[in-house]
Parts: C-alpha cells; structure tokens; sequence
C-alpha cells in the first residue's frame, strides 16, 4: 500500500477501535503518539503496524503526557495527528489539552471509557468521563465531542472529528466506551475520492504580513507550519495576535471570548443528533453511545404496546444540543437518559428542559450495558 493509496477500502469485519485507526488514516492522520491502556490499546497497536507502511510516524510515549504534548508538537509540524487511550490516560492528558486548546492546534484525542475513579475496571465498560471531557481542563474554553455508538460510527466519527478539529482549530474528543470499541462488525470503508477530507487552512500572506492568532471572518486563525520561514510564536499563555504573552484582562478578555465563540457561534454546523419517533413521542430515552443502542429494542417493545416512546440520540454530546431538547420539552412529558454512570449527561437534560418535562435516570455504575428490560420497564413506568 503507498502513500498515494493509504485507505483500506472494501468491507470489513473489524471491531471499533481497529474501525477508529482505519478512519484517523483515511483522515489523513500521518502521527500517533500513545501510551498503551485497555481499552484503547488496539488503537495504538494498528496505528503501529498500518503508519510505517504510508510514511507516517508512530510513537510510544512514556506516559499520557508526553503523548498529548507529542501530538501538538507534530501538528505544528505540518501533520495531522491522534493520541488514543482510557480514564487515567486522559485524565493525565487534561493540562495539555488545555494547551491544545489555548494554542488552537487541530488535534484528535479518543477516550475509549471504562469503568472508573482511578483503575476501575480496566476491561470493563463505563460512561463516566463525559463531563470531564467538557470540564476537565482548567479556565474557559469550549470543545467537541462526538460519542459514536458502533464500529461504523468509530470510524466515520473519527473522520467527522478530524475535519471538525481542522475547521475550527482546536483539540476534538471521540468519547467512545468499551462495548462499542470491542464489538466486531461489519464496516464499509469507501474509496479515498468518496470521503469528505478538510485540509488544513494554511495563509497565504507572506511573512512580514502574518500573525498566527488574527482570526478570520469566522473567528478561526490560519496555521503556518514551524520552519517554513515565518515568525511565529507558540505559547499556552495568554497573547495577543502575534502569539507574544500579554497579561493583562483585556487581552484575556478579547482572546478567551474568540476561543468560546468560534464553536458557540457555529453550534449548528457540529451539533449532530439522532432522532427516532420523536413525531408522536410523549416518553423520550435520551442517550449515547452503547446506551443508545441498547435503548433501541425496548423502545420498539414499548410502541408495540402502544406507548409513544422516541429517541434522541447524542451523537454531538459537546457542544450540548440544549436548543433541541428545550423544543422537545414543549411537547413531551418525559425524559429517560440512560448512562452508564451515577448522572452526568442527565444534569444537561434537566437544565435544557427548564422543568417543563419529567427527567428520570437510569444509572448504572459500569462494568456492563443496561439490560433492555431495565429500560423498558422505566418507560412502562413513565407512562403512569
């Protein structure tokens, strides 16, 4: 396979991290820098095996920390470039997605999620790092992540984060979990010409007339690459256009509202939800990832019986779609989010719907998925 042919197109029975790997590829990825954690680690290992063979660059780090500051460093390099790994992983790589963020370098970073706090259940499934992903680093800042729920979604979803982390300039998460990582499935990986691949946004100015951090119309910068000749200056502190350290609260002011505002403003561009019988729907199961999927065969169960149950599937869990839910709320009686965790997501669901709709969890610490009947009899009780 060369460099002109790096996708592995056809259709293949693969599970969702191997899924992951191929669509960071046909993204265009050419680095990965990682440290290996159940269960992220067969990302690491297929990006090992496939990026030698398409000229790209493969490193262990010796922690999660170097890993993310690698992957800055490659971007501003000129590649593209992912880190994968679990809760204790990314919770290391927080202070340097902060500097992802600050320094808007368009990144990747999954966080395949296992039951937690601290080494939890290693080879077991949870959803507890969701509100982490939105808060986890220090100041104000904004971020996408996208939760996919099967091995088609890890790959189209990484795609989908690559180009959004181009567009918009800053570190994008795939906050997958670990049924949907291990499950083996079909996937259809299309042709390279078939797939929507956004380059990065290089200036054309010349030298003396760019600045690294004056934004576009859309509030986004353009990128030089480090030794092309341009004087840049990179730096987590908080600068001016130049990228020269400036501490004082207007420039703060100026540069923190840019970095918030270029994601709010563009909310319905990467806000992407899916939605199932929400016409008639007066109960709706609100969720993501593996629990969304397991949602699917109680709901079909209840409609069967008549009772008018819909879903509204995250797949954009950040930004939040409040506006959709605040809709909904206007015309349903009832929320039930399912998570595999003791309440996060659900906070969002409450604050959106403003008390106009019931919102009841259903929580499960981890280890395993909700079984279907669980959800089904919440929604037989919800009917009343």
């Amino acid at each position: 396979m060369s460099e002109k042919e790096p996708v592995l197109t056809g259709v293949h029975f693969i599970n969702g991290d191997i899924a992951c790997a191929e669509g960071a590829i046909a993204a265009g990825c050419r680095f990965f820098a990682g440290y290996p954690i159940t269960p992220a680690t067969e990302i690491s290992e297929r990006m090992s095996e496939r990026l030698p063979l398409i000229n790209g660059v493969f490193i262990q780090m010796e922690d999660e920390i170097a890993s993310m500051a690698a992957v800055l460093g490659a971007v501003w390099g000129g590649k593209k470039a992912m880190t994968a790994t679990s809760g204790p992983g990314f919770s290391l790589m927080m202070e340097n997605i902060g500097l992802g963020i600050m320094t808007e370098t368009p990144c990747v970073i999954v966080d395949v999620q296992r039951g937690g706090p601290s080494t939890g259940l290693p080879t077991l499934v949870g959803q507890g790092d969701m509100m982490q992903a939105r808060w986890g680093s220090h100041g104000t800042y904004e971020i996408i992540a996208l939760c996919p729920n099967s091995p088609q979604e890890m790959f189209d979803l990484t795609i989908r984060a690559f180009n959004l982390s181009e567009k918009y300039r800053l570190p994008v998460l795939v906050m997958a979990d670990e049924v949907v990582a291990h499950m083996m499935e079909k996937v259809v990986i299309p042709s390279a010409d078939k797939i929507n691949i956004l380059s990065r946004r290089y200036s054309k100015l010349s030298p003396k007339e760019y600045l690294p951090y004056k934004p576009e119309k859309d509030l986004v910068p353009s990128m030089v690459n480090v030794g092309d000749g341009y004087n840049i200056h990179i730096t987590g502190l908080t600068h001016n256009e130049k990228g020269y350290q400036v501490i004082d609260a207007q420039t703060q002011e100026q540069l923190v509202k840019r970095l918030s505002d270029k994601i709010r403003i563009n909310r319905n561009d990467i806000i992407q939800v899916e939605e199932k019988y929400l016409d008639d729907a007066e109960i709706i199961i609100c969720a993501y990832g593996i629990s969304a999927r397991i949602s699917l065969r109680p709901i079909e169960m209840a409609r069967k019986e008549g009772i008018k149950v819909g879903l509204l599937r995250l797949i954009t869990a950040w930004p939040f779609p409040e506006e959709i839910i605040k809709q909904l709320a206007d015309k349903t009686r009832v929320f039930i989010v399912p998570e595999l965790n003791y309440g996060q997501m659900v906070r969002e669901v409450e604050r959106a719907a403003c008390g106009k709709s019931k919102v009841i969890l259903i929580p499960h610490m981890g280890g395993e998925p909700h079984n279907p009947d669980e959800i089904l009899e919440a929604i037989k009780s919800a009917r009343g």
